[in-house]
């Protein structure tokens, strides 16, 4: 995801001049530059095409590899279907 990071042509870009995708792209790699123990994303797939949204679940793989906590709260199918989380809450109607 990292090496993404930014578009080829935009690496002197203020991100206020990207595109919703690219400041995505962005916001990710900044959150894990530091190397933590616990990434907290919020829609983190939103703004990126399914190509880089499997790329970013990769990259939580890989994390999640090194024992790193990851909580994700998205509505994107494709992280549905992976044997990739311990834990699963869904939120239905306002409800646990």
């Amino acid at each position: 995801m990292c090496r993404s990071t930014p578009p080829d042509g935009k690496k002197e870009s203020l991100v206020k001049n990207l595109s919703g995708g690219e400041q995505q792209r962005v916001a990710i790699a900044r959150s894990l530059i530091n190397n933590p123990k616990i990434i907290i994303a919020d829609e983190p797939t939103a703004n990126l095409d399914k190509k880089l949204s499997l790329e970013f679940i990769k990259t939580m793989q890989k994390l999640k590899q090194q024992n790193r906590t990851i909580i994700i709260a998205t509505h994107d199918p494709l992280f549905f279907n992976l044997n990739f989380c311990d834990n699963i809450i869904e939120m239905k109607d306002g409800h646990i």
